[in-house]
């Protein structure tokens, strides 16, 4: 052993040590849009298992057919869909004014929970509400709370978790927020989805981790750094852009992550939510989840 792999794995060693040497018990997911797109459904199941990870994330799908060959390929190689990403929360948010807007997302997000249950899949993923200049933020509240109320019927008949994330759409904005925003549906079919790096700009993924705790649901890992670039000109200057970036390549403390989760005792999926890459580069990734969950 050199003096760089024994400094490595003394590092490493002593990360362990200081988290209880416990691997957290969390399953690796990675979502469906990281898989090469011109691989079948099929293949992108298998290749998911090839890259070590186990579970799969998948986006709300309309066709049956779609529907069904994901069913077949998840039995196939025993990775579970865990969880469903509401496709149009973005495009048609549920704290629109218009009704139309609201419709469009109320029946998306039906379909994304029919999806769940086909799939034997726990959560959907919502963002629940987006704030711009035309709608306020007491307005994103009271909108999508409405909304989501009509939804819980459905969930709890399927069985199936609206999980709310925190995104940059300038609403949940703490940890506190967060937790009475989830809380006051009073259900167990409304619970938080925790995105590791999506707070970063404005907060600390642990204080959040343990603030929601059992309110968790699900989790997505993403890294986050600020970025420096030059921009021409006489005299030259120098941009800083906020930018999500590899994983244990940004600014988020991953031991204390990794503590955090161990003492709130979450036992869920965490998935990976990059940039899509080969077989090559998913390998890497799904090394470097490994190191999270280890404490390393």
């Amino acid at each position: 052993m050199n003096r760089r792999e024994f400094v490595s794995t003394s590092a490493a060693s002593l990360a362990a040590a200081q988290t209880g040497g416990k691997r957290l018990p969390i399953r690796k997911g990675v979502y469906w849009s990281m898989l090469p797109s011109k691989l079948s459904i099929a293949e992108r199941f298998a290749l998911a298992k090839e890259c070590g990870f186990q579970s799969v994330e998948c986006p709300t799908m309309d066709e049956p057919a779609a529907v069904e060959e994901v069913l077949a390929a998840s039995r196939k190689t025993g990775l579970p869909v865990h969880s469903v990403m509401n496709r149009d929360h973005w495009k048609f948010p549920l704290s629109s004014p218009d009704p139309a807007v609201v419709e469009k997302s109320i029946h998306c997000m039906e379909t994304s929970i029919r999806n769940a249950k086909a799939w034997g899949a726990e959560t959907v993923l919502l963002v629940p509400a987006v704030v711009n200049a035309e709608v306020s933020y007491r307005q994103a509240w009271d909108r999508s709370t409405a909304q989501i109320r009509k939804l819980i019927p459905l969930a709890r008949e399927n069985k199936v978790i609206i999980a709310a994330e925190e995104v940059w759409n300038k609403f949940l904005l703490s940890p506190l927020e967060f937790a009475q925003y989830v809380d006051q549906f009073n259900s167990p079919w409304v619970k938080a989805y925790l995105d590791v790096g999506n707070m970063v700009l404005y907060g600390f993924p642990q204080d959040w981790i343990r603030t929601l705790g059992k309110r968790i649901a699900k989790v997505h890992l993403k890294d986050f750094a600020w970025r420096f670039y030059s921009i021409p000109g006489n005299p030259p200057q120098k941009k800083r852009v906020p930018e999500f970036v590899d994983l244990r390549e940004g600014e988020i403390d991953w031991k204390a992550v990794h503590q955090a989760f161990l003492e709130i005792g979450y036992r869920g999926d965490a998935t990976v939510e990059l940039r899509g890459g080969d077989a090559e580069y998913l390998k890497e990734v799904s090394r470097r989840v490994d190191l999270i969950l280890e404490g390393a």
